[in-house]
């Protein structure tokens, strides 16, 4: 028997055959064009998921479950996606939408703990007890894990750590809070800072790698960063700062055998986890106890088909 992993982005829907084993054996993906009716995206991911089945040479007497990893909270008893604000879902009945056209059982969680789940089965936490995955893109992803299962919470919010206030009355997050770690943490925090920097240091590297204030990445400051151009390093030294206490709010509650860090940003490489590791310590209540293992994610875009199928395995 196979399983069915969908990755549900508010750009592309990736669709994966998974094995037992957690290897994909076919894929297949399609536009989501998330302005539509749900009904209608739904209907493409079945179609998607029968066009991966057929590359695979199997059918649907194959599939044991389907797994679909969305990006926003949901109700994973009743199968529901309760929001998911870059799609403009609200109590979407996902599950029995997609069971119109595939009749298996479907599982649904939030993206960011079915890649922790993935990463945790044949990636980089395979073995651990526990572990909690950040995902550092536009906003702050977080998953959790705990004994080989996904933990999403009573109320499928569990695990939203980019939503933490860390600053109080700090920036305002598209939540509708302010100071929320993702506004400090992520590709997103990277730019506004680095855009700062360059108004009041114009010769700053950062602005001649991006060409205009407009176009400034993170890439382009951590790569000025790791030049060692001092805007950009004191753009990077203040995200790693807040990565840091992020990190360690989370040691303090969770105690994870490991973090994970995925996601864009995490493409810094050892330059952004030896930042972390060496500031870390600092923060540490217990000084006796060892920190969480820090290390990068492996399975990159493979993640979400990946754990969104092991969801029927948990």
């Amino acid at each position: 028997m196979v399983y069915i992993g969908v990755d549900l982005g508010g750009t592309n829907i990736a669709v994966g055959v998974v094995s037992e084993t957690g290897s994909i054996l076919a894929e297949a993906s399609v536009k989501t064009l998330a302005e539509r009716p749900s009904e209608e995206v739904i209907r493409d991911m079945a179609a998607c998921a029968q066009k991966a089945l057929n590359k695979a040479g199997l059918t649907q007497e194959d599939v044991k479950s389907i797994g679909v990893g969305v990006p926003g909270v949901a109700d994973e008893e009743n199968g529901v996606v309760i929001s998911c604000t870059n799609l403009g879902w609200h109590n979407v009945p996902l599950r029995s939408e997609m069971q119109k056209y595939i009749n298996k059982p479907v599982y649904v969680g939030n993206d960011a703990n079915v890649a922790a789940l993935a990463e945790s089965y044949v990636g980089v936490s395979a073995g651990c007890s526990s572990s909690v995955m950040l995902t550092l893109g536009t906003g702050l992803g977080g998953g959790i894990v705990i004994n080989g299962k996904a933990w999403g919470g009573s109320h499928g919010r569990g695990g939203e750590i980019g939503h933490v206030t860390l600053v109080p009355d700090g920036v305002p997050c598209t939540c509708g809070n302010n100071g929320c770690a993702e506004r400090y943490v992520s590709a997103t925090a990277l730019i506004r800072m680095g855009k700062q920097e360059c108004i009041s240091f114009p010769d700053s590297l950062i602005l001649k790698k991006a060409g205009s204030i407009d176009r400034i990445n993170a890439k382009n400051v951590l790569d000025a960063a790791k030049e060692g151009d001092a805007p950009a390093l004191r753009v990077f030294n203040t995200f790693v700062n807040y990565l840091a206490l992020t990190i360690n709010n989370i040691t303090s509650f969770f105690d994870p055998e490991m973090v994970v860090l995925g996601g864009g940003v995490s493409h810094a490489g050892a330059f952004l986890l030896d930042a972390i590791r060496a500031i870390l310590p600092r923060y540490q209540m217990f000084k006796a106890l060892p920190i969480p293992r820090l290390e990068l994610a492996r399975l990159g875009n493979e993640a979400g088909i990946i754990g969104a199928a092991l969801l029927g395995k948990n």
